[in-house]
């Protein structure tokens, strides 16, 4: 697992609680950051104060999921593709470990077109605080 606070868990970052599905919370980070071109940690928004997590999540709700694309990425990419790819960050991003696939599944659910994949539930939401200076 990353040692940057982006990455953790949400029950290694509270508790200090290790589990087999942690990686898979720092994995669902990573593929979300290669679909938005943005870092997690760090990650500001105009309209709101959610991380780079919260935002995702927010797009996929609102049926948005191209919006969280690079820039770079929107003339080359499969919808479908990107899609699939972004529920699959949100099912490993999700607030609880129980919830979250394993690594066997996570690959499968990207290397089948066919795979029909779960539901996402809550994804781990951080709101950033802005301070006025």
């Amino acid at each position: 697992m990353f040692s940057c606070s982006g990455y953790m868990a949400p029950e290694y970052a509270i508790d200090g609680k290790l589990s087999m599905k942690s990686d898979i919370f720092s994995l669902g980070v990573v593929v979300l950051e290669i679909i938005s071109g943005k870092k997690n940690r760090g990650y500001e928004h105009t309209d709101h104060y959610l991380n780079l997590l919260g935002h995702a999540w927010l797009l996929w709700k609102e049926n948005k999921i191209i919006e969280l694309m690079d820039e770079c990425l929107k003339n080359t990419f499969v919808e479908t593709q990107v899609k699939r790819c972004m529920q699959v960050g949100l099912l490993c991003v999700q607030k609880f470990a129980d919830d979250r696939p394993t690594m066997p599944s996570v690959f499968s659910m990207l290397a089948s077109d066919g795979a029909v994949l779960p539901r996402t539930k809550t994804a781990w939401i951080f709101h950033r605080k802005k301070f006025k200076q």
